[in-house]
């Protein structure tokens, strides 16, 4: 199963496991401020059990994306001790009901000829099948009954909560998670952004021995008011939504879920180093507070033009360390969209252990020169165009359209704040670019990771 690891973005490459959530950067022509990224016929339901369902026609004939998305993920792990088991959860769905078993799901996924998966990131948990469109009666039928009546005995969890152990101990091969974890659990006191995906290792260890809260956990997410079907492709409302109301109509709402704690300001600078006896070059992860994801407050887009400005393989910064200088392999910046403030990510894979407090400081110049200088409007136009370039180049099948709508639902709700995003991006001025730089890249509010490789 494909699901998001880290809570660390794509565009590093950072996931552990793929990322069916990634991000890629296209390149292209200018897109004009007045164009709609998101221009699809939609049409809206919500259920009585609170339930809501968007219908999205686009032009993909025969095919169609059916996503489940249970807004529940990493961040919604609150009790001490009970960290993964939202991830856990993307791996328990596939265990079948008792009209569906396992075999019989399977078989099921088989004769449609369709694509079933799950990812787990930070803010969700999202479901994926992609069909052709004449199978929509019996997809509808199989997810509906496992989202009401999933059962497993507990040996079954206790199989696939050691199978999630050995999943982390494979990601352990790669230097990248050890720093992953450092970075987050330095960056964050109280907020459950602290832990990863996959959870501490500690709570892995332990899950064989929570069968009853599994069962909590399940009971209090996993409940209609919580989550949204996105159904992208070739169909109509007036045939869908009467198969969902049949379906999902008897779903009942569950029991009240707790809030998340919010982190207070960082103090002071955060700083780690973590050893690593496999071959690996050094490498400097940096994490700066930052902003919730907002479709009404332009820090939001101007950190996403800011990090392709100073971290883009065009920038100033990319040529001279890794092109003229040759110190380091590759550097990449980039803020992911998350519901609470979360980090500014900035990775650099460095060539030499002796340079890496050079690169370190070469990064902070470059931002605090952007800070204080900016750049000029012509730069600015071009990359703030192949930003809306790259978000709007995310729409271009049904399923990269649900994929894109999943995430905007799991974050607000509303595919509208689509349009809203691609729209905010167009607003970015130099000044924006500068006030974030000054406002958010400060030494008080980063913290530094610093693998540090032993001797082969």
């Amino acid at each position: 199963m494909k699901h998001r690891f880290t809570i660390v973005t794509c565009a590093f490459a950072l996931t552990m496991q793929g990322c069916a959530a990634s991000k890629p950067i296209s390149r292209g022509a200018p897109v004009t401020a007045q164009a709609k990224a998101f221009p699809f016929p939609t049409t809206e339901k919500t259920l009585p059990s609170g339930l809501r369902v968007f219908v999205v026609e686009y032009d993909s004939p025969g095919l169609v994306a059916y996503y489940s998305i249970v807004r529940t993920g990493s961040r919604n792990e609150v009790e001490p001790g009970r960290s993964g088991f939202a991830h856990f959860f993307e791996h328990m769905m596939f265990r079948g009901t008792a009209q569906f078993p396992t075999e019989k799901y399977n078989a099921a996924i088989k004769a449609m000829g369709a694509d079933s998966n799950a990812f787990t990131s930070d803010d969700m948990t999202v479901y994926h099948i992609l069909a052709g469109a004449q199978a929509l009666p019996t997809i509808v039928t199989i997810e509906a009954d496992r989202f009401q009546h999933l059962e497993y005995a507990e040996a079954e969890f206790q199989k696939e909560a050691r199978a999630v152990l050995g999943e982390y101990n494979k990601g352990a091969s790669d230097p990248l998670q050890p720093m992953v974890e450092a970075l987050y659990d330095h960056a964050f006191q109280t907020h459950t952004y602290k832990h990863t995906t996959i959870g501490f290792l500690r709570d892995i260890e332990d899950m064989p021995n929570q069968f009853a809260y599994s069962r909590q956990f399940f009971d209090r997410y996993y409940r209609p008011d919580n989550t949204i079907l996105l159904i992208v492709g070739d169909v109509t409302a007036d045939k869908v939504l009467p198969l969902i109301e049949e379906h999902y109509g008897a779903w009942s709402t569950g029991p009240a879920r707790p809030t998340i704690p919010v982190e207070p300001p960082q103090p002071r600078e955060q700083r780690a180093t973590v050893p690593w006896k496999g071959a690996s070059l050094p490498m400097l992860f940096i994490g700066y507070h930052a902003p919730a994801f907002s479709t009404t407050n332009i820090d939001s887009a101007a950190l996403e033009v800011l990090a392709e400005l100073v971290f883009a393989e065009r920038s100033p910064l990319f040529r001279r360390l890794v092109l003229d200088e040759q110190k380091v392999e590759h550097i990449d910046g980039s803020v992911e969209r998350h519901v609470d403030p979360n980090l500014f990510n900035i990775l650099a894979r460095v060539k030499q252990g002796k340079d890496v407090p050079y690169v370190e400081k070469a990064i902070y110049d470059e931002i605090a020169r952007v800070a204080a200088q900016g750049t000029d409007d012509k730069t600015l136009a071009e990359v703030v165009s192949r930003t809306r370039y790259a978000f709007a180049g995310n729409l271009s099948t049904a399923d990269r359209v649900a994929l894109v709508g999943s995430e905007f639902l799991a974050l607000t709700g509303k595919l509208s704040t689509i349009d809203d995003t691609f729209a905010l991006l167009a607003q970015v001025t130099v000044a924006d670019v500068k006030r974030v730089a000054a406002k958010y890249f400060t030494p008080q509010n980063r913290t530094v990771v610093v693998l540090e490789p032993g001797e082969q």
